[in-house]
């Protein structure tokens, strides 16, 4: 029933309204004291007002709206509760409240947050929110179908009613730190490769001219061939060093996607004549996304070249490509392979430029696709899968 809510809107209205002229009145007279208790009864009036109008939008199926023929102040106090309303169920922070070592969703980000398909264990999520001690901040890590995510948590204390309520705010931070690792290992490989070059290219040249030198000069036979195979040794390790350098420098300098309609079938079309091992599939068939067909290539040209390989010792090896919406409408590309996979104490280290689970691989390959990726608004990431093998996916 919602009498009850009723009654106490009228009580909080009646309050606030008497509240509100005996603040006048004080405030007239300069009584500070009077003043004080004016304004904390209208305070309580509010209080009281809000959440009666709370209860009665909880108690009601159509949507909380403006009463009509309300006094002037109610309206306002109404609206602006409307207001508060709309900007917490709409706000793009995760907000819970905990209650009884659970943590209750406050609003849309949260609720979408904890939908199925979203966070793995729901469960086990809101048990570590609910234990944020209040006044804390900290980053908690939890699995989604997007693989581990990181989230910086925030716990406060408020009192409604006299009771304590403990609110949290969960801010989603994955995408952030990806980009600024990215950046931060492109200026340092942007300086690195500036330093190795400009001291590289002069010994590379050096060693070349001194063989030239050495050709004519008066020498025995022995010396002569001792020094030229240490100005070749020389020579062919600052090619090598040069080229590995030139490597590098690409994660550097990817230049600005130019995003075009792409038709997902068609590409996978494309990439069926470079891997024919592989097997591709699109669902719904039309699928079409708008990025770089160069770059979104490269990059599954690169995961499928690291399929190929880890698969290259595996009896009935399977390589799959995928493209699906997810529930939340997203495009999603998945790379599978049935190889030995990603042991988990590495898997962290995988897009990390320089570090390669292959004894002669570059660390170049993970950390470009990556980055072409993030210039097409995306997201890649590894997923610990259930099945053998590795699972690499990137959603738009």
């Amino acid at each position: 029933m919602a009498s009850e809510p009723i009654r106490s809107a009228a009580a909080g209205a009646i309050l606030l309204s008497l509240a509100s002229a005996a603040a006048g009145f004080c405030w007239q007279a300069g009584a500070s004291a009077a003043l004080a208790g004016g304004v904390a009864a209208a305070a309580a009036g509010a209080a009281l007002l809000w959440h009666a109008l709370r209860r009665l939008h909880a108690t009601s199926a159509a949507p909380l709206e403006v009463p009509v023929g309300l006094p002037r102040d109610m309206a306002q106090l109404s609206a602006k509760a409307l207001q508060l309303e709309a900007q917490l169920e709409h706000a793009p922070v995760a907000m819970f409240c905990a209650a009884g070592g659970d943590a209750v969703s406050l609003n849309t980000s949260a609720r979408r947050l904890m939908a199925p398909g979203r966070v793995s264990d729901a469960v086990a999520l809101r048990n570590t929110l609910a234990a944020i001690p209040a006044g804390q901040r900290s980053i908690i890590e939890y699995e989604t179908e997007a693989g581990s995510e990181r989230a910086l948590a925030a716990a406060n204390v408020i009192t409604v009613e006299g009771a304590a309520q403990r609110l949290i705010a969960l801010l989603p931070m994955e995408n952030e730190l990806e980009a600024e690792a990215m950046r931060a290992w492109q200026q340092l490989v942007q300086v690195l490769t500036h330093e190795i070059m400009n001291s590289l290219t002069p010994v590379a040249s050096l060693s070349k001219t001194s063989r030239e030198m050495l050709q004519g000069a008066a020498l025995p036979d022995d010396i002569r061939t001792d020094l030229d195979t240490a100005l070749d040794a020389i020579s062919r390790r600052a090619d090598s060093l040069g080229h590995f350098v030139s490597g590098y420098r690409s994660l550097a300098s990817v230049p600005e996607a130019q995003p075009q309609r792409i038709v997902v079938n068609e590409m996978f079309a494309r990439l069926s004549a470079l891997f024919g091992a592989a097997t591709f599939s699109v669902e719904p068939e039309p699928l079409e996304l708008m990025a770089d067909p160069g770059q979104l290539e490269q990059a599954l040209v690169n995961l499928l070249r690291n399929a190929e390989e880890a698969t290259a010792d595996t009896p009935a090896a399977a390589i799959t490509v995928s493209a699906r919406l997810t529930r939340g409408g997203r495009l999603r590309i998945e790379v599978c392979d049935n190889g030995p996979g990603v042991p988990d104490h590495l898997a962290s280290r995988l897009f990390t430029p320089y570090f390669s689970t292959k004894a002669r691989g570059s660390g170049i390959g993970l950390a470009m696709a990556r980055q072409l990726i993030h210039r097409n608004g995306g997201a890649l990431r590894y997923a610990r899968s259930v099945h053998p093998g590795a699972r690499f996916f990137m959603t738009f």
